[in-house]
């Protein structure tokens, strides 16, 4: 169960089309849409998790007040009265999607409602774009963004390790940035605004994974690792004296400065011949704590030693739990209880088999015990029990030898923190999850604690496909790393993934059009068939068999009766079967790699396209034929799908900036294809029901209509466009796929590279006739506080046009009552007189249809009392209001 999340095919060939933009001329003359825009309700189809967690973060000051950051998906704040977590990253565009990617994340202690994160994915030429630093003064409801010049890798080797972010405890404008690829520390002055390198620093590290990598992933250098301060050595309002930071350079992974960041020394008699993962401060005592591998992680490492250092006499302890010769992992996961600083935890992070293990101990360093032992091997005997009926998932289904178990304590568990108001609760993120205990010193009295997920409402998996049935389960998903899910219900934790065979990433799947209770998936696996097949919509699976030279999952397509299929998967050419998949033979006419579907009304025709051409079979896959049709995207960034209930009907999506780039339809079977003039950019196409005045199923996209980026939706087969997502919720890069569901109008099915997936409703109806207006008039206003906090809050206010003509611009005022202030305002801009604010529209949210909807969000300021307002108008119009 080694999972690994690097970087999907879909994501790289979007990173060349990301890459570059139109010359001025040439988007000057793209027709701009007339885009009008309805208020979705957007919500995670509940998986719980499914990536990697390398950092937790507990402010020091505030109780209950925590952060967690993932790889590609966002960071996240906890919300004690629920036990979730909300995410903060949604904001991120389509033209930054790196920046969903967090390297690290700090709190501050000095005013808790500060937050910072650093954020990238890649620091080599799979993301565009450079780092940055992110800044909020609201807990991560609103950001602000301070650009840095060179690449950060909240993907890359050696993110487990850090924090590389932190704020000085006693002058909390003061912050410090460790920075990869050989570019230093950085430090900023003005609370994160400006950052400039600390040309002091002696050593920007010389690490890498693999310096002979030719991609540019393994061979980077992993730079400056974490900084700690030590808040003994100053006072507040003045910045702190003494400062540590690590570095990953085996020779010399330890500095500090005594002189608040004037000058900096290795640290003497230090340990070498490893890197430091974490290095956390215990100022009572004077105890700088150290875990060290023999590689950056978060995958690798075979040997670990843990390290106290004694701040005032400069002394060095070796505090192993177990010999050198013993170890087949390095040591991360580092925490010290605040309530107890002799109290200190780590964990094994790469003992992938046959579990991690977690060290604690009470005195120091001095002794430890851990999470588990043998008793007399294979047995072994747990100090916890572990409950993971919320997401029962994490028992991958598994039935495992002694002595392996399952569920698994973890992986990849470069994360563990212990609650510096609370002993008894610790968490510790994982590849797969968040875990962590609320009775913790049960440890210390021989007792049990009891571990379980804490990670509801973090959702972090990456998409790759997307099915919606007209019967059987709303959802069907191909996931990278945990395979993919059965969701029949979107607000409940499925049971477990795909299974039998389990794949480590699925990459493509598809349903029998007529027959939706046949599926086949693709995907990758290690050992085993790359192919599978189910007859009770995707409940039970079968293996199939592969063809010579599969060597991953690549795309798949079920015929419209399930009586056959085509494959075009990795490794190998494009090929064809009937029955499920027992025998397969080559087809004709089609190069290898070419991008299959199927015609969703005739069983025996299916579809292809690569570098530019588009392929037809008529004979069930055995021959394809290449179509005449021209102009279509050259490169092989491209989605395709066939219309239900519409033979030969098809729409494509894709293309780059540097050539065509758009939506194209056919209604011969792919012979000819027509491209939408109002659509400038599209990377996917799905079809969802018809709206209650249109015949022809609704199309759903991910796209740049009207010089916008967003989800949009048409329900007259794209003569018009609604966009349906808004500035709050775009979720970096959408492009791997999109579904609208064909049982419920207006719902879409949202494809993220780390934010699972997202689905949205409608309250309105779409374009056409609306609803008859209300008795109060042509318009009501749904306000809703969404976050409160000492002092500010966050609300969402959503807008419906209840009258019977459209608007093409609009203006929401309201009173408020209580002397409440705007401080920022998204999707609408607004002015204020007196105790009157006025919201008016953005240029892309000003027409709203009868009946549809537009919304937009602020946050403000309170003092004594935040009571929602009553009176809302419209042009004068006074309008319905509600909570």
């Amino acid at each position: 169960m080694r999972r690994t999340r690097i970087l999907t095919t879909a994501l790289a060939l979007a990173a060349g089309v990301l890459a570059g933009s139109p010359p001025a001329a040439l988007a000057a003359e793209t027709p701009k849409a007339a885009v009008a825009a309805d208020t979705y309700t957007w919500k995670n189809a509940r998986i719980d998790g499914g990536g990697f967690v390398p950092g937790i973060v507990f402010n020091r000051t505030e109780k209950d007040l925590a952060y967690a950051r993932t790889d590609i998906g966002g960071a996240y704040r906890w919300q004690e009265p629920t036990k979730t977590w909300t995410p903060l990253l949604d904001h991120v565009g389509w033209d930054d999607w790196g920046h969903t990617g967090v390297v690290s994340v700090a709190s501050d202690s000095v005013d808790p409602d500060r937050v910072y994160a650093a954020v990238g994915t890649y620091t080599n030429d799979w993301d565009p774009g450079n780092g940055a630093v992110l800044r909020s003064a609201d807990r991560g409801a609103t950001w602000e963004k301070a650009d840095l010049p060179f690449k950060l890798g909240g993907n890359m080797p050696g993110r487990g390790m850090g924090e590389r972010l932190a704020v000085d405890p006693h002058d909390n404008d003061v912050l410090y940035l460790g920075a990869p690829s050989g570019n230093g520390l950085w430090r900023s002055t003005d609370a994160g605004a400006t950052w400039a390198e600390v040309t002091a620093f002696p050593n920007p590290g010389n690490y890498a994974q693999d310096p002979d990598d030719p991609s540019g992933y393994a061979s980077d250098n992993q730079g400056v690792v974490w900084v700690t301060f030590d808040e003994s050595t100053g006072s507040a309002g003045t910045a702190t004296k003494t400062v540590y930071v690590g570095v990953a350079d085996k020779e010399n992974t330890v500095y500090r400065s005594t002189d608040a960041g004037a000058s900096w020394q290795r640290i003497a008699g230090q340990p070498t011949g490893y890197l430091a993962h974490k290095g956390v401060l215990d100022a009572e005592n004077g105890h700088l704590y150290l875990a060290y591998s023999d590689t950056g992680g978060p995958y690798d490492g075979g040997k670990g030693r843990l390290y106290r250092y004694a701040t005032a006499t400069g002394a060095w302890t070796d505090i192993s739990p177990v010999a050198e010769a013993d170890t087949f992992y390095g040591f991360s996961g580092l925490s010290v209880d605040r309530q107890n600083p002799g109290t200190v935890m780590a964990t094994a992070y790469s003992s992938w088999w046959p579990d991690t293990q977690i060290f604690r101990s009470t005195d120091s360093g001095a002794t430890w015990t851990q999470a588990w032992d043998y008793t007399s091997y294979p047995a072994r005997e747990n100090r916890y029990t572990m409950d993971v009926s919320s997401s029962p998932w994490l028992t991958w289904g598994a039935n495992p030898a002694p002595p392996e178990q399952t569920p698994k304590l973890g992986w990849m568990t470069e994360a563990l923190e212990i609650d510096p108001f609370d002993p008894d609760r610790m968490m510790y993120g994982t590849g797969a999850t968040i875990y962590g205990t609320e009775n913790l010193t049960n440890w210390d009295s021989g007792g049990k604690f009891a571990i379980e997920p804490m990670v509801r409402g973090l959702e972090e998996t990456a998409v790759n496909d997307l099915a919606s049935p007209p019967s059987g389960a709303p959802l069907l998903s191909a996931l990278g790393d945990i395979g993919g899910f059965r969701h029949t219900s979107l607000t409940e934790v499925p049971s477990m993934m795909f299974t039998a065979p389990n794949f480590a990433s699925s990459t493509s799947l598809d349903f029998a059009e007529q027959k939706p209770d046949t599926v086949v998936r693709a995907g990758n696996l290690d050992s085993g068939p790359h192919i599978a097949f189910s007859t009770d919509n995707g409940a039970h699976w079968f293996g199939g068999s592969d063809p010579s030279g599969v060597s991953g999952g690549g795309t798949v397509a079920a015929g419209a009766d399930g009586s056959r299929f085509v494959w075009s998967p990795e490794g190998t050419g494009v090929h064809h079967t009937t029955g499920f998949g027992t025998s397969w033979q080559a087809s004709s006419g089609i190069p290898a790699g070419a991008v299959v579907e199927s015609d969703r009304v005739d069983p025996k025709t299916f579809y292809g396209f690569k570098s530019g051409t588009f392929y037809v079979s008529r004979d069930g896959g055995a021959t394809f034929t290449a179509s005449a049709a021209n102009g279509l995207p050259a490169g092989d960034s491209v989605r395709f799908k066939a219309l239900p209930g519409g033979e030969g009907d098809v729409w494509l999506a894709g293309g780059a900036a540097d050539g065509p780039y758009g939506l194209w339809h056919s209604t011969d079977g792919g012979a000819t294809f027509t491209k939408l003039p109002n659509v400038e950019e599209a990377d996917t196409v799905g079809f969802g029901k018809a709206a209650p005045d249109a015949s022809y199923q609704t199309l759903y996209t991910s796209a740049k209509i009207g010089g916008v980026r967003g989800i949009f939706r048409s329900t007259d087969q794209g003569a018009t466009w609604t966009r349906v997502n808004d500035d709050a919720h775009q979720w970096g890069w959408t492009g791997a796929a999109i579904t609208g569901d064909p049982r419920v109008y207006g719902r879409v099915y949202v494809a993220t590279n780390g934010r699972g997936v997202v689905y949205g409703d409608t309250a309105g109806t779409g374009p056409g006739p609306g609803p008859d207006p209300e008795p109060t008039g042509a318009c009501a206003v749904t306000y809703t506080i969404t976050n409160q906090w000492s002092g500010g809050f966050q609300a969402d206010v959503r807008l419906t046009n209840t009258g019977t003509s459209p608007w093409s611009g609009w203006s929401l005022t309201w009173p408020f009552a209580n002397g409440q202030q705007v401080t920022q305002m998204w999707n609408a801009e607004h002015t204020r007189s007196g105790a009157t604010v006025s919201a008016r529209n953005t240029g892309w949210n000003a027409n709203v249809a009868p009946g549809a909807s537009v919304g937009f969000g602020f946050t403000g300021s309170w003092s004594g009392t935040n009571a929602v307002p009553s009176a809302f108008e419209v042009a004068g119009r006074k309008c319905s209001a509600g909570t």
